[in-house]
């Protein structure tokens, strides 16, 4: 890899810069698990793989109507400011997110020591960085992780909701990022764990996709439109 050809670096959050993603899944399961049982699916459980296939990556609500729909179950949309115990899709999506924001403030979060390594590596050639995370929560989570200082661009689901930008696999949020940076896309890196962050950053014509393995798998992430994949970030630092 020639990072001469590129002048930033986009990074989604949870799963490439900081291990929060287990957090989000620990919550979706937790979530849902109580959700389906209730509803009597016990023949449909939620698994692992639901959460790789209809909920990673995306911005909440989308996950749950996600999630949702792969049960053939529909709920009212209701509002943001509903109540996590109100049984909508605005509200279990509350409801995921009062179960991450416990573990977050109960357990905290370090980051990846290879994320950070290729982070020292770009601020040491000058190059441009930016997180572009589906999560509200990002803020957050940057601050935990002591990476809060690292950006100056940081593009959250609530910006995104803000600004009526789409969200992943919609390119709009990694595009609106880089014009932030003042960086044409044709120069930038994404970086996803996800498969629907990998297509956002395909859709969004980005001079390069990078894949991070966390486990959704390579070949997935290869299918999906990532041009590189690695396990770690710390691969790409010479």
């Amino acid at each position: 890899m020639n990072w001469d050809d590129y002048e930033a670096v986009l990074f989604d959050l949870d799963g490439v810069l900081t291990p929060t993603a287990e957090v989000h899944m620990r919550a979706w399961r937790d979530l849902f698990v109580d959700f389906l049982t209730k509803r009597g699916l016990v023949d449909q459980p939620y698994t692992e793989q639901d959460y790789f296939d209809h909920i990673d990556g995306k911005p909440r609500y989308d996950g749950v109507r996600s999630m949702l729909a792969s049960r053939g179950l529909t709920l009212a949309e209701g509002d943001p400011s509903d109540a996590p115990e109100v049984e909508t899709v605005c509200g279990l999506g509350n409801r995921k997110n009062a179960f991450f924001s416990s573990v977050l403030a109960d357990d905290g979060v370090d980051p990846y020591p290879g994320s950070v390594a290729l982070l020292d590596f770009l601020a040491e050639r000058g190059t441009q960085v930016a997180v572009v995370s589906s999560s509200r929560n990002a803020p957050a989570v940057l601050e935990a992780a002591g990476l809060a200082d690292r950006f100056t661009v940081v593009v959250h689901g609530g910006i995104a909701a803000e600004r009526g930008l789409a969200g992943k696999p919609s390119g709009d949020t990694f595009v609106h990022a880089a014009e932030q940076l003042g960086v044409p896309v044709q120069r930038g890196v994404v970086f996803e764990d996800a498969l629907s962050g990998v297509t956002a950053g395909k859709d969004g014509g980005f001079g390069l996709v990078v894949g991070v393995d966390r486990g959704v798998g390579a070949d997935r992430l290869t299918a999906a439109g990532a041009d590189l994949v690695v396990a770690d970030l710390a691969e790409l630092v010479p």
